[in-house]
């Protein structure tokens, strides 16, 4: 995998982080930028083990990186998400970041969409980010502030989509999960800063991962998906990474219940630029 082109200098020492989804991709780069801010991690995924541990050694293979393990656990379900948490907490003490990035697409016409489709979006894109964010505020609250490790009792990162403003016809399950991802973030950074708890989210545009292959794997594929994007470059799953490391730094501290799009201005809809 890609490592990310920020150079560490511990600015998370000491904390502890739970990446859901974090055996590729997206997560992945996450986990190996916090992890080389000298945090621990959790590498959280639901199936190739190999890849995950691959990934913990990756990060683990530096005397400034944290620890990392790989945990087991299907996002959308209760009792995993709690075993997981209770885990980290046994071998780390305390959790201090928790990402929610774990995310899948099954895409359908709505009117050919099978209610198992649509749910099973919603259980692991947004209930999954519900059962995450629940347990983090949970410790986050037990522990206490410790203001030399953090000035935030606890930092939450949502990973959402351009997605949450842009409709996608023929996604819509997808579309209507990273939408509502806001109004959670959003809620839990309105009821719980007045405890030092931030929640943000970051919302990728187009970016090298398995989950859009189809969508860059070829020159042609590339070029018609750069049409997409006034930057003209696809984004790159460190691109993402380094966001999530300052996000999850006190650098942000002051920055609270927002999206960060990074997304090379996909969100400035490039077919209007010949007005329209």
């Amino acid at each position: 995998m890609q490592k990310t082109v920020q150079k560490p200098n511990k600015r998370l020492f000491g904390q502890t982080a739970i990446i859901t989804g974090a055996n590729s991709g997206i997560g992945a780069a996450i986990a190996q930028g916090i992890g080389m801010e000298g945090a621990n991690v959790i590498i959280n995924y639901i199936s190739n083990p190999e890849a995950a541990e691959e990934i913990a050694h990756n990060i683990c293979n530096d005397d400034i990186c944290g620890r990392a393990i790989p945990f087991k656990a299907d996002v959308s379900k209760e009792d995993q998400v709690q075993a997981m948490f209770e885990f980290a907490i046994k071998e780390f003490g305390t959790v201090d970041i928790v990402v929610p990035n774990a995310g899948i697409q099954i895409d359908y016409p709505l009117h050919e969409m099978p209610m198992s489709a649509w749910q099973k979006v919603m259980d692991v894109n947004l209930t999954g980010h519900f059962l995450c964010a629940r347990e983090g505020l949970k410790e986050f609250i037990r522990r206490g502030l410790k203001p030399e490790i953090s000035r935030s009792l606890g930092k939450i990162i949502h990973i959402s989509s351009v997605h949450e403003v842009i409709p996608w016809a023929g996604h819509a399950n997808y579309a209507a999960s990273k939408g509502a991802i806001v109004m959670l973030m959003q809620s839990i950074a309105q009821e719980y800063a007045p405890m030092k708890v931030r929640a943000n989210s970051i919302a990728p545009g187009a970016i090298r991962t398995p989950i859009n292959k189809e969508a860059w794997d070829t020159p042609e594929a590339l070029e018609k998906l750069n049409h997409l994007i006034p930057y003209k470059r696809i984004g790159e799953p460190s691109d993402i990474g380094s966001a999530a490391v300052w996000l999850a730094s006190d650098e942000s501290e002051y920055i609270n219940g927002t999206t960060i799009f990074i997304d090379g201005a996909m969100t400035c809809y490039p077919g209007f630029t010949t007005n329209g």
